[in-house]
């Protein structure tokens, strides 16, 4: 049975301004309350473009300035109390905080019919049933997703069989009917179970390669560093399982007494589960050596994972400060932390946003034979943490085993891809060449798990290169095919190119080329779409809107750049003509 890691942590609210959604100082520290109270009374005010109604209110969640005084206000919503489930929105004002439109989750009024037949005792007991585990306090919601406005009692669920890693699912039951109308796990795996069971059935094993050849660190850290009081921050060496030998900012605590925590990104720290799965970060272990040297760059060293762990966190930090001036995962200036060695036999990856850290198991022994840290995988993963702390895209339903399913979800998987290739070509580790392959150092037969230039040569999990209707009932990996695919044309165009050592031949579904503007504009139109014009429903044609909003933004819509966003969606055929009548 699991336990979850840590059972609650408020998401952080912050405030952004610059080109591309850059971020600045805490909301709750420096938004003045009028933005805010603008926003609400805006949605208010523009009922029946907004879908607020009389009984409901509205919560921020983060404030995003643009440079020209432009505001976006995320908010969640209540309805007599009542969390509304797919009811978020985000109110766009200008610089004179006038209302200027809003992006919603729900296109319905959320309005609940009735009054429940279900205790909260009943809907716990379906709830413990359906997840396998053990429920919490039932709270009652409405759930507005998929076009719906139902009363229901939303579970969380420890223990769950259905959710590896921190066993914790949340489960929404209808409050007057007793069925199940969801059943998530809360962390994010970064190998799905549909995966693992088609790996297992081909007889394939992931076993990485793994080596301390040194590599150049591309932080521009030097020297082993000496402290004169203490603690003090100081540079130690990483022999990694697969990044080389790297260096990594740590903290001297006495004169031969080091820490696996860097004061230099807000305190991110790595540590050891060892074997054990504990329900808060400080029941993990700290690494401490005497000397500042971290593994040995195979497994037979505990902090061999750890600076792996370590080394993949920071250069995400830094890619999103770097490009975004996003000040950690959730935007509010504290570091990421990391748990190696976690729990007995487990061969995955997860983001768990309860402790807003990674989770890394050390494989199974038998199909997963390493801990999976992975520079990619990281950066995969760390990146949910960031569409956690903003759009919350969720996938349209969950089956029994766990597997998710639906276009959302599938956006959610796209854009950990999308920048977990751009943690890679920022870091520029020659041990670990960037490129727009994911899990290509896994060691699988097809040489990569998947790849953003043509997905479907993905035969794993079965990526698609194009949209169709279909993709609803699409696995979210196998999906996410589609926003990866129109990603890779507008950053590098259609046909073949080589880039550093990879050969990629991107093709489109009209047959027509498609000339790519680069990677920076492309991640920062994509960033900038996430963080203002996403909201938990986002769909492959919301997506497309949001990415052309963004590039309206930022290049002007006669602009190159906006015209090339249009054309690389209708080369993965997601074009106006054949949006669904009924999207969500």
């Amino acid at each position: 049975m699991h336990r979850p890691l840590i059972r609650g942590l408020a998401v952080a609210v912050a405030v952004t301004s610059a080109a591309t959604g850059i971020s600045g100082t805490a909301f709750a520290e420096s938004t003045p309350p009028s933005v805010v109270d603008a926003a609400r009374a805006a949605a208010f005010a523009h009922a029946s473009a907004t879908g607020v109604a009389r009984g409901d209110e509205l919560r921020p969640q983060d404030v995003l300035t643009d440079p020209e005084g432009a505001r976006h206000v995320r908010f969640v919503r209540t309805h007599d109390g009542m969390p509304v489930l797919g009811g978020d929105l985000v109110v766009h004002l200008t610089d004179k905080l006038a209302y200027a439109g809003v992006t919603r989750a729900a296109d319905h009024a959320v309005r609940p019919a009735g009054t429940a037949r279900l205790t909260a005792a009943e809907a716990r007991t379906k709830a413990a049933a359906a997840a396998d585990g053990t429920a919490g306090t039932a709270e009652l919601v409405v759930d507005a997703r998929d076009g719906d406005a139902i009363l229901a009692y939303r579970v969380p669920v420890t223990g769950s069989d259905i959710a590896e890693g921190t066993g914790r699912s949340t489960v929404v039951v209808d409050a007057v009917t007793g069925e199940i109308r969801s059943n998530t796990p809360d962390a994010d795996e970064f190998l799905s179970p549909k995966l693992v069971e088609t790996l297992r059935e081909r007889g394939e094993r992931i076993d990485p390669v793994t080596g301390v050849a040194s590599a150049s660190p591309r932080s521009g850290l030097t020297g082993a560093g000496a402290a004169a009081a203490y603690p003090a921050p100081v540079v130690g060496t990483g022999k990694t399982l697969f990044a080389g030998q790297i260096k990594l900012s740590t903290t001297q605590t006495a004169r031969t007494r080091y820490l696996l925590k860097d004061p230099k990104r807000w305190n991110t720290e790595t540590r050891d589960a060892r074997g054990l799965e504990p329900t808060a970060f400080g029941q993990a272990k700290q690494f401490v050596t005497s000397n500042n040297v971290w593994g040995n760059g195979a497994v037979s060293n505990r902090a061999s994972a750890a600076a792996d762990a370590q080394y993949g966190v920071a250069e995400t930090l830094d890619f999103y400060r770097e490009r975004f001036n996003r000040k950690g995962i959730r935007n509010d200036s504290r570091g990421a932390r990391a748990i190696v060695h976690f729990g007995n036999k487990v061969g995955n990856a997860f983001w768990d946003p309860y402790c807003a850290c990674m989770l890394y198991g050390d494989g199974d022994g038998e199909w997963f034979k390493k801990p999976l840290v992975v520079l990619d995988v990281t950066g995969h993963e760390l990146s949910h943490g960031v569409v956690d702390a903003t759009a919350r895209l969720e996938p349209t339903y969950v089956d029994g085993e766990g597997t998710q399913y639906g276009e959302p979800g599938s956006l959610n998987e796209s854009l950990a891809d999308i920048f977990g290739s751009g943690v890679e070509f920022q870091t520029k580790n020659a041990k670990n060449p960037p490129n727009y392959l994911i899990g290509e150092k896994l060691g699988l037969s097809q040489k990569f798990l998947r790849r953003l230039d043509k997905p479907s040569l993905d035969v794993l999990e079965q990526a698609v290169d194009y949209w169709s209707p279909a993709l609803y009932s699409t696995e979210v990996h196998a999906g996410s095919g589609v926003s990866s695919h129109a990603f890779y044309l507008l950053a590098e165009g259609s046909g073949r190119k080589t880039i550093g050592s990879v050969t990629y031949n991107s093709p489109t579904y009209d047959g027509q080329p498609v000339k790519g503007i680069g990677r920076a504009k492309a991640l920062a139109i994509f960033y900038r779409a996430l963080t203002r014009y996403m909201v938990s429903t986002t769909d492959f044609h919301d997506a497309r809107i949001a990415t052309l909003k963004a590039a309206k933004d930022m290049y002007g819509a006669t602009s190159v750049e906006y015209k090339t966003v249009s054309r690389a969606w209708a080369a993965v055929n997601v074009r106006v003509a054949n949006t669904p009548a009924a999207r969500h």
